[in-house]
């Protein structure tokens, strides 16, 4: 085992160029551990928990690369990597004539041709003045950034919407606009249906089936996470309606949220009503449609059939075996649909973040029922680059799940497309492998499509090749998961 500990002072990167070194340096063949992150208190704490010492006098503006590989030559192999990516060329100089780049979001707006969308990727409690700054120079915003204060989404809402703008987020993940993704975006064909999405992989699920489908989207805007809860009372989701409703290509909108507080749901089904454009609202929960459903009611609405949703199986059927359900997730709208589905049939499941207050992930031990994990979960993520590009954390638990006895089947999502892994059926496939043939059965929810870098296909013939079952649908992932548990006969909760 070989490793490198390194922090260039005064060196600063913001976080989503970061989480893209990340991801390139952690895919170098024979690297186990990579971390490039800015050395913030967070990450100064996760480089100690990878058995780094921290290094004197680092702090928040300096860079920090640590690297753990199997040998020296894969950690040269790393290395170059880095540079690649570190060095890779800057954005061209602005039209102004000036070769000195802007310094701040209003001078980039002021020297840019005709810009009207300015994306926010800082640490969350900076995101307020930097979105204020693209607020008042005129631009619609998309926050990227997680972990910001309500009350700061709050008053740049209130703030947008006076000024006829629009703020996306924050803890946005992502959005499609005129055909282009940011964030986290699968590549689908234009279309009909406009999308407004409380939730980033919930709107991937949607856009991937109706691509499947042979339809497509006009745009995907999304509002974050928290847009349809009281304290910030569905502010971006109205307006988004009332842009694609507007808009003359959208002849059908969908809202995608995570479990909505009901009276805020209430509201925008009222304001939805209003609206010119055929409206259907996506809220996951009990009784409420799942996201297939929902893409084969908007494909019927449309006046177009909908398929057999694409899945792809292993040579050998897997065999039920007693145990409990075990859900390992990047999304946290998958995850939620999933517990939704597996309650139903299975009684409570334990998750960090639970459908019900009493059936949240207890500390200590792990439980010995049905349970389902969030690892996107800002708590998980603080620190860290999201599982959608730095998969480490849930392959380790992965390799867990798969090697005890006690797991009847593991129910996982891998997502491809704009800003996640390059490869991440290849990890998951070799977990399944190194597990062997005395491994629990493995369902597997894939987002994606047939236009994304990954190659949806490969992807699938991946996974199914090393075992598992493969859906495109997450809804019908979550319910093979859950026959084959029924199946096995431990269905209660001390499964």
């Amino acid at each position: 085992m070989s490793s490198a500990l390194e922090v260039r002072r005064g060196t600063y990167r913001d976080s989503v160029s970061l989480m893209e070194v990340s991801r390139s340096v952690t895919a170098v063949d024979g690297v186990d551990q990579a971390l490039v992150a800015m050395a913030t208190e967070l990450n100064l704490a996760l480089l100690d928990g990878m058995g780094f010492g921290s290094p004197d006098g680092a702090g928040p503006n300096d860079l920090l690369i640590a690297i753990r590989a199997a040998d020296e030559e894969a950690l040269g192999r790393a290395r170059h990597v880095l540079e690649e990516v570190l060095d890779a060329p800057a954005p061209a100089p602005s039209r102004s004539g000036s070769d000195v780049p802007p310094r701040t979001v209003r001078t980039a707006a002021a020297a840019s041709d005709g810009a009207g969308l300015a994306l926010v990727s800082v640490p969350g409690r900076h995101a307020f003045a930097e979105a204020m700054d693209a607020l008042e120079a005129g631009l619609d915003v998309l926050v990227f950034s997680d972990n910001v204060p309500v009350e700061h989404e709050v008053r740049l809402k209130d703030v947008a919407r006076a000024r006829g703008r629009l703020v996306m987020g924050p803890d946005c993940g992502t959005v499609v606009v005129g055909g282009v993704g940011l964030g986290f975006a699968n590549t689908v064909r234009p279309g009909p249906v406009g999308v407004v999405a409380a939730s980033g992989t919930g709107a991937q699920q949607l856009m991937c089936l109706l691509h499947a489908a042979g339809s497509g989207i006009s745009h995907c805007l999304g509002v974050g996470g928290r847009d349809l809860s009281e304290r910030v009372g569905a502010r971006s989701t109205r307006q988004a309606l009332a842009l694609l409703d507007a808009d003359p290509g959208t002849e059908l909108i969908v809202v995608v949220s995570k479990p909505p507080a009901p009276a805020v749901a209430a509201e925008v089904a009222r304001f939805a009503a209003t609206l010119a454009t055929p409206v259907h609202l996506a809220f996951l929960g009990r009784g409420q449609d799942d996201l297939t459903a929902a893409a084969t009611k908007a494909l019927v609405a449309l006046g177009r059939a909908h398929p057999a949703w694409p899945s792809w199986h292993p040579a050998r059927r897997p065999v039920p075996r007693p145990g409990a359900l075990r859900g390992l997730f990047c999304g946290g709208t998958l995850c939620d649909e999933a517990m939704v589905i597996a309650a139903s049939a299975l009684g409570p499941i334990a998750s960090n973040i639970p459908l019900e207050p009493d059936w949240a992930l207890p500390a200590g031990p792990r439980p010995s029922g049905h349970f389902m994990i969030d690892f996107g979960d800002d708590a998980l993520t603080a620190g860290r680059a999201h599982p959608m590009i730095d998969p480490g954390l849930r392959l380790e638990r992965l390799a867990v799940e798969l090697a005890d006895p006690a797991t009847g089947a593991v129910l996982l999502d891998v997502l491809i497309g704009t800003g996640s892994h390059a490869d991440p059926a290849t990890g998951v496939a070799g977990a399944l492998r190194a597990a062997g043939p005395a491994a629990p059965p493995v369902v597997v929810s894939l987002c994606g499509t047939d236009l994304d870098a990954q190659d949806l296909h490969a992807q699938a013939r991946a996974l199914a090749d090393a075992g598992a079952e493969v859906y495109l649908s997450n809804a019908e992932a979550a319910r093979r998961a859950v026959a084959l548990i029924k199946e096995s006969g431990a269905e209660g909760p001390d499964a």
